[in-house]
């Protein structure tokens, strides 16, 4: 009888090597799931699923090259039924509501993955959506906020970047009243005072990531 056909192939994605050694650790306890590859950084994550077409993905959400969002765009965009994993020590419902709308199956926290990593793997496999509960209770209660539209953040990673109203546009290919309309509601959304002020709300609310 072969073994592996009910195994789940798993690729993990995180910048830590000690933390890779220790999802390394957990797996090896299930004999259902295999750990196929383990990377550091967006593009080699996306080098490897081509490579592996692993199952389940674990993913970080900083990692050198791109933020873990990016990287789960990227995925999907080649893959509409990969399934991901956030694997990250941030707690923040924004930055939990982006990865999850970027097409996450579930957000797991890192201080937990010791204990549900292997059931939360084999719920994901089965197709189920998981969220740890503190960052679910933070969802549910902030989920009437506004958040940004994609051209919202579109416009404050130029800003944040560096770049002023007119190459803002320029690089959108927008107007730049249109920069500025977007701008406008960027500081009323983040209660920013200033550009340089709403890129530092953003950034520590997760929206943003250096």
């Amino acid at each position: 009888m072969d073994e592996t056909v009910n195994t789940i192939k798993v690729l993990a994605v995180d910048d830590h090597p000690l933390f890779l050694e220790g999802i390394a650790a957990v797996l090896a306890t299930a004999s259902d799931i295999q750990l196929v590859a383990t990377v550091s950084s967006g593009e080699a994550a996306l080098r490897s699923y081509r490579a592996t077409r692993p199952d389940v993905t674990l993913m970080d959400l900083r990692l050198p090259d791109m933020n873990g969002i990016d990287a789960i765009d990227a995925i999907r965009q080649e893959f509409v039924d990969a399934r991901i994993i956030v694997l990250t020590s941030h707690t923040e419902y924004r930055l939990a509501h982006r990865a999850l709308s970027a097409g996450a199956a579930a957000y797991l926290l890192k201080d937990n993955a010791h204990r549900e990593l292997v059931g939360v793997i084999r719920a994901v496999n089965q197709g189920h959506k998981e969220v740890d509960p503190l960052v679910a209770r933070e969802l549910a209660q902030h989920i009437a906020d506004a958040p940004l539209t994609e051209r919202e953040l579109e416009v404050l990673t130029l800003v944040a970047d560096g770049n002023t109203n007119r190459s803002t546009a320029q690089a959108l290919g927008i107007q730049e009243d249109t920069v500025k309309g977007h701008v406008k509601s960027i500081l009323t959304k983040l209660g920013a005072r200033d550009r340089t002020h709403a890129v530092t709300v953003a950034l520590r609310l997760g929206i943003l990531s250096l």
